[in-house]
């Protein structure tokens, strides 16, 4: 691991520069590109390759990109080969062919892990929010060619949704009314503890926000995951925060549908945590990925 990245994991309350963080993070990862649309769909991984050591492939949230797992990626790599990618229309991604729908950006990401990873090398994947919906397309398509399939936060089970209402950023705005905006944002939908909203996490959002081009919120009340998940094929595990905004009847009701298909089902739920659990308790959630994956090992 780098010097800047040992530093950022010492660190976890970074008060610096926002943009020079994420900058750094960014330099100390080799960048690839696999086919997206008429462009690519943009990957990174820190670490470096060993033959002993299964990867780790990290898929974001919606309206996201890899910055999603800033604060998870410094004290990963310091056990394996840390991939994480931008999903098809997020981030540093080009879009898909139509239609716009989670299966086909599943299968971008798919022809994506075929292309970068031999097929022995069976990585891990670990999915957050949208990117569950997308992956569990992604894992049905890749069959055997993973390790172990992780959803966390998901929605897109079948279950009563709790549909949020955002407030808009106007062009209008200044900086700080703009931030205000993002912060508001972020404790409806991704705390549980509003006095973790750092600025960190307000410039990323905002920043992933004014890229998103694909829209997945109208997908998350559909029953994509559990019809899907039989095809499946990778040992299935499950991290939730506690108080995820989105959990609703409950966390657990979440993981007893994933259960009915894969009986094999680990999971961790993360105390005092919302939504986005790999930000506000990332040390907690990273012990999550070890103990369920065995990454590292």
């Amino acid at each position: 691991m780098s010097k800047h990245l040992q530093i950022l994991a010492a660190h976890a309350g970074w008060t610096g520069d926002p943009a020079t963080l994420v900058e750094i993070v960014d330099a100390a990862a080799t960048r690839f590109e696999t086919p997206c649309g008429d462009g690519t769909m943009a990957w990174r991984r820190w670490g470096t390759p060993r033959a002993d050591r299964t990867p780790l492939v990290l898929l974001h949230g919606g309206s996201g990109s890899w910055t999603h797992w800033i604060k998870n990626i410094p004290a990963l790599t310091q056990l394996g080969e840390v991939w994480a990618a931008d999903l098809p229309g997020l981030g540093d991604s080009a879009m898909p062919h139509p239609p716009h729908t989670p299966a086909i950006s599943g299968l971008v990401v798919a022809n994506g892990v075929k292309q970068l990873f031999p097929e022995q090398q069976r990585p891990h994947l670990l999915a957050f929010s949208f990117g569950a919906h997308a992956g569990t397309f992604a894992s049905a398509e890749l069959g055997q060619r993973l390790t172990t399939f992780t959803l966390c936060g998901s929605a897109a089970l079948g279950l009563p949704h709790n549909y949020l209402e955002f407030e808009r950023e106007r062009a209008t705005m200044t900086k700080a009314e703009s931030d205000a905006v993002h912060r508001t944002n972020l404790q409806r939908l991704m705390f549980k503890d509003p006095s973790r909203i750092d600025a960190l996490a307000i410039y990323t959002h905002a920043a992933n926000i004014r890229r998103a081009r694909f829209k997945s919120r109208t997908f998350a009340s559909s029953n994509d995951i559990p019809e899907t998940l039989p095809r499946v094929r990778a040992q299935l595990r499950a991290i939730w925060g506690a108080h995820d905004a989105v959990a609703t009847p409950s966390v657990e009701a979440r993981y007893e549908i994933l259960r009915r298909t894969h009986p094999e089902l680990q999971t961790r739920t993360i105390p005092d945590a919302g939504h986005w659990a790999a930000y506000e308790q990332p040390e907690a959630f990273n012990d999550a990925i070890l103990d369920l994956t065995g990454f590292g090992r």
